[in-house]
C-alpha cells in the first residue's frame, strides 16, 4: 500500500477486519481487529539499510552497531589520505518522514503513563502506542516502512536520538562534538581519531544538549551553561551549551566505560601488566599497602586500578569516593559515594573532601578514591598514615612529578606523609608500531626518606622494555620483604606462594576466565579455601559451578 501524504491519511479509520490477510510486520489482534506488530528480526528480514562508501573513499571495514538498521564504515578518504568514521542508519521517503513526523508530536500526547505502562518494557509500551496511532489514522504500511518507523521512535525516545548507534558501539571510548555544523570527531579503540558524517544544526544540537543534562538528573541553561556529569549507563558527559563559553555553538564530550570492567586477566591480554606483575598487586592488596596509578589522559589509570581491586580479599569493607562514577566492584561491603553541585545558591555541595571525611568515620579497610586533585590529598594521606589501605589516581608523567605535585599547591601533602604511600604504578598510552597501546612503565616503591638528604628513596620492582614489549623484574621489592617478615614467610614459601597465584592467573587466561564476575568468584574461592582451587586448576570452570 503506498503511504499518502500527512494531510490525506491522518483521519482515515480503516481497521483490519477479522480474517483479513495482514503482511509481515502488521498482525490483527484476533479479539479487536486493531492492528499488531511484529518486531524487525535482522536474521529473517531483509537489512533496513544499505550502505556503500562515497566514490572518494577506500573501504577498510564495515560492521553493525544495531544489527540491520545501522551499519559503520570505516574508510579512508583518498582526498585527505584521512580515516573516517561513515555512520548509516534507515533512509526515510519523504511521506514516511512526514508519517514519523506526525506520529512523533501524537506520541507525546497520549505517553501518559497509567498503571498497567509502570510495568511494562519501554520499547514495548512505545510499540503498543504507535500501533493504537497507526491504527487510529487508519494507516497500515509494510513491513520494512513499519520497522523504519519503529526504529526512529525508540532511538529518539528511548535511546540517545541521532548519537544512539554511536553509544552502541563498542569500539569508541570518545565521542566529541566541537560546535555547530562541525563534524562530530571519536576515539575508535582500533583507528584512534576518526572524523564522521555527523554534524547538527544549532537547533537540534542544543535540544539534545539538554536532553543529554536532564537525563544525567542535571540542569543546564544560559546561566549556567557548563555541566560535568554522569550519563545513566555510567559514561562521563562534559557539556557546554550556545555561545557563552564556547564560541563555536553547544559542545559536549562523552567518555564512554564498559558496562563491565576490565579484570586483571584482561590486562594480562591487553599486555597492560604480566602475570608476575599482578601477582606483585595480589599480594600487596591482600597486606594492606597503599597505591596510586600515575599517568597521562587515558592512559589506563582508572582501568587498573579497578581491575587491581578485585583482588581486594571478600568481606573488606570497601568506601569508594569519585566525580564520577567509574568504579564497579563485585563486592557486597562495598559503599560507592559520588560527589554532589550545589543545589541552590551556592549551597548544598558535597566534594570529594567532605565524602573522605566521612568515609573516614565508617570504619573502612579499604579506601579507593577515583583522583586526587585538591585538598582532599591531605585527608587521603592522612587516612594512609592512620592504617587505611588506599588506592587512587593522579595525572603525572613520572614517580618524580608525582612526587612534586603532591608537595606543591594546592595538594601541599607533607613530605613525611608521602612515606605512607607504598607503591606507585606508571601508565602510558605509547605507540607499538602504528598502534596506540596502555603499558605500565614501571612500578615503583617508596622505601622511605633519606636522613641524610631529606630526599624520598624509591627502588623500581618492574621496568618495561619498550623494544621488546615486555616486562622486567628487577629482583628487589621491598614490599615482598615486609609481607613475608610480616607472615613469617621464609624465602622458599614466599616464591612458592607467587608461583601459585601466578600460575592460577595463568589458568584463568588460558580457559577464558576473563569478565569480572567469574574472576571475582575465583579470588574470593581462593581467599576461602585455595587448596580446592587448586585442585581444580586445570578445570576452573567446575570451581565456579
Amino acid at each position: 500500500m503506498q503511504l499518502q501524504g500527512i494531510s490525506g491519511i491522518i483521519g482515515k479509520i480503516s481497521r483490519f477486519r477479522p480474517g483479513q490477510q495482514p503482511q509481515r510486520g502488521i498482525v490483527p489482534d484476533k479479539n479487536t481487529g486493531t492492528a499488531a506488530f511484529s518486531l524487525y528480526d535482522p536474521e529473517l528480514e531483509p537489512p533496513l539499510v544499505t550502505a556503500t562508501a562515497p566514490d572518494y573513499y577506500f573501504e577498510i571495514e564495515r560492521y553493525w552497531v544495531d544489527p540491520g538498521r545501522a551499519i559503520v564504515i570505516i574508510a579512508r578518504d583518498t582526498r585527505t589520505n584521512q580515516i573516517e568514521y561513515l555512520l548509516y542508519e534507515p533512509a526515510l521517503s519523504e511521506t514516511e518522514y512526514e508519517l514519523l513526523e506526525r506520529i512523533h508530536a501524537d506520541l507525546r500526547n497520549i505517553l501518559v503513563l497509567g498503571e498497567e505502562d509502570l510495568h511494562k518494557d519501554r520499547t514495548t509500551m512505545i510499540v503498543s502506542k504507535l500501533v493504537l496511532l497507526l491504527d487510529e489514522y487508519g494507516i497500515h504500511p509494510g513491513p520494512a516502512s513499519l520497522h523504519r518507523l519503529h526504529y526512529f521512535l525508540i532511538r529518539n525516545f528511548i535511546g540517545w536520538g541521532r548519537i544512539d548507534p554511536l553509544m552502541k558501539d563498542p569500539y569508541l571510548e570518545d565521542i566529541s562534538c566541537d560546535g555547530t555544523g562541525v563534524p562530530l570527531y571519536l576515539y575508535h579503540r582500533k583507528y584512534r581519531n576518526v572524523r564522521t558524517n555527523i554534524a547538527f544544526s544549532a537547533e537540534i544540537l542544543n535540544s539534545l544538549a539538554i536532553s543529554l543534562a536532564q537525563r544525567s538528573g542535571k540542569h543546564i541553561s544560559t546561566g549556567s551553561p557548563m555541566i560535568d556529569a554522569t550519563l545513566p549507563d555510567g559514561s562521563r558527559l562534559q557539556l557546554t551549551l550556545g555561545t557563552e563559553v564556547t564560541t563555536r555553538g553547544t559542545s559536549f564530550t562523552i567518555r564512554k566505560f564498559r558496562e563491565e570492567p576490565f579484570s586483571p586477566v584482561e590486562l594480562i591480554e591487553y599486555g597492560t601488566f604480566n602475570s608476575e606483575m599482578l601477582v606483585y598487586f595480589w599480594l600487596a592488596i591482600e597486606n594492606n599497602k597503599s597505591l596510586i596509578f600515575i599517568g597521562g589522559t587515558a592512559s589506563g589509570k582508572t582501568t587498573s586500578l579497578n581491575a587491581v581491586s578485585l583482588f581486594i580479599p571478600p568481606g573488606a569493607k570497601v568506601v569508594s569516593i569519585e566525580d564520577t562514577r567509574e568504579i564497579t566492584l563485585f563486592h557486597e561491603n562495598w559503599i560507592a559515594s559520588v560527589t554532589r553541585g550545589a543545589v541552590g545558591e551556592g549551597t548544598g555541595e558535597i566534594d570529594m573532601f567532605d565524602l573522605l571525611r566521612s568515609a573516614m568515620r565508617q570504619r573502612p579497610e579499604y579506601i579507593l578514591v577515583g583522583e586526587v586533585r585538591g585538598h582532599e590529598a591531605q585527608t587521603l594521606f592522612q587516612a594512609m598514615n592512620t592504617g587505611h589501605t588506599t588506592f587512587s589516581t593522579m595525572h603525572a608523567g613520572s614517580v618524580d612529578a608525582a612526587i612534586h605535585r603532591l608537595e606543591s599547591e594546592p595538594l601541599n601533602v607533607p613530605r613525611n606523609m608521602v612515606q605512607a604511600l607504598n607503591i606507585v604504578s606508571v601508565q602510558a598510552l605509547v605507540y607499538r608500531g602504528t598502534e596506540r597501546i596502555r603499558r605500565a612503565q614501571e612500578i615503583v616503591e617508596i622505601a622511605g626518606i633519606d636522613p641524610s638528604t631529606g630526599n624520598l628513596r624509591v627502588n623500581t620492582v618492574f621496568e618495561y622494555d619498550p623494544v621488546l614489549d615486555r616486562f622486567t623484574y628487577t629482583g628487589r621489592s621491598g614490599v615482598y620483604a615486609q609481607i613475608a617478615e610480616q607472615r613469617g614467610w621464609s624465602r622458599e614459601v614466599m616464591e612458592k606462594e607467587t608461583a601459585v597465584r601466578k600460575q592460577l592467573l595463568e589458568a584463568m587466561h588460558q580457559q577464558g576466565i576473563r569478565d569480572y564476575v567469574r574472576v571475582s568468584k575465583i579470588f574470593e574461592a581462593y581467599y576461602i579455601d585455595p587448596a580446592r582451587v587448586l585442585a581444580g586448576i586445570g578445570d576452573l570452570d567446575r570451581v565456579l559451578s
